[in-house]
C-alpha cells in the first residue's frame, strides 16, 4: 500500500514538473494586455519603403494627384448600372480608392479585381465594418456590437476578434477598416452612437479599441479609430 503511495506521489510531482516546462515553453503565448495597451508597436504598413508609391505619384498630372485624394461608394447589390458607374470614375479620374456597401462578400471578392485591373493606379479599399463585414454586408460573421463588447471583462477576446475581421477582410481584397468607434457613450440622447460605442468609461474604450486596432494591424489590414 505503501509502495503505490510513493509511486503516486512520484507521478504527481512528475505531472506538476511536466505541466510547468510545458507552460513556460509555449512559443505562441497570449500576449498580456499590458503589452498591447503600454508597449504599442507601429502598424505594419509603416515599415515599408515608399520609395515605390512615391516615385509613381511623381508620374501623375496635378489633376490626378487630386483624383487620388477621393474614395468613391461602391454598391454591389445594385448590380452592373453600378459597376459601370464605378468602372467609369475610376477610369476618368483616377480615384485613389473604393469603399464598399450593400452586397455579398463573392460580390465584393470579385469586384474588387475588377477595380483593381483597370486602375492605373493601385486603389484603396475600405469598408466601414465596426462589428465586422456583416455591418454593410450579407451572408457574413456577425459579430457583436461595441456595447455588449464594452461589457467583457476579457480584453484578449477585442484583439481575436479583430485579428477575424481582419483575415476576412485580407480575403475580400479589401485594406482599411474605417473601425473602431471609439466614441465615449457620455450623451444617451445621441441618436447615431448608442451600441456603436464600447462604453461611458474612456479607460475602458480606449483599451478595447486598441486592441480590437492591433488585431486588424497584425492581419495588415488599416484600423481608423473614430469619429473626432
Amino acid at each position: 500500500m505503501r509502495g503505490k503511495f510513493h509511486k503516486a506521489i512520484i507521478i504527481l510531482i512528475v505531472a506538476i514538473i511536466t505541466g510547468v516546462f510545458f507552460q513556460f515553453s509555449i512559443d505562441d503565448r497570449p500576449v498580456s494586455e499590458q503589452e498591447f495597451v503600454f508597449q504599442p508597436s507601429p502598424p505594419p504598413f509603416l515599415t515599408q519603403s515608399t520609395l515605390w508609391a512615391d516615385s509613381l505619384l511623381n508620374t501623375l498630372e496635378p489633376e490626378e494627384c487630386i483624383g487620388q485624394l477621393f474614395m468613391i461608394a461602391a454598391y454591389p447589390s445594385r448590380g452592373r448600372s453600378d459597376m459601370k458607374r464605378v468602372a467609369g470614375l475610376i477610369k476618368k479620374y483616377k480615384v485613389g480608392g473604393i469603399i464598399f456597401f450593400q452586397g455579398k462578400p463573392d460580390e465584393v471578392a470579385r469586384l474588387a479585381k475588377y477595380y483593381q485591373s483597370i486602375s492605373d493606379v493601385p486603389l484603396l479599399i475600405a469598408i466601414d465594418g465596426e462589428w465586422g463585414p456583416s455591418m454593410r454586408l450579407e451572408n457574413t460573421l456577425v459579430y457583436p456590437r461595441q456595447m455588449m463588447l464594452g461589457a467583457l471583462n476579457d480584453n484578449h477576446i477585442l484583439y481575436q476578434m479583430g485579428r477575424d475581421i481582419g483575415k476576412q477582410l485580407r480575403m475580400l481584397g479589401i485594406h482599411v477598416n474605417f473601425a473602431p468607434v471609439i466614441d465615449i457613450n457620455n450623451n444617451p440622447d445621441n441618436p447615431v452612437i448608442g451600441s456603436r460605442s464600447f462604453g461611458e468609461n474612456r479607460e475602458n474604450v480606449a483599451r478595447k479599441g486598441i486592441l480590437y486596432m492591433r488585431g486588424m494591424q497584425d492581419e495588415g489590414i488599416i484600423a481608423v479609430a473614430k469619429h473626432f
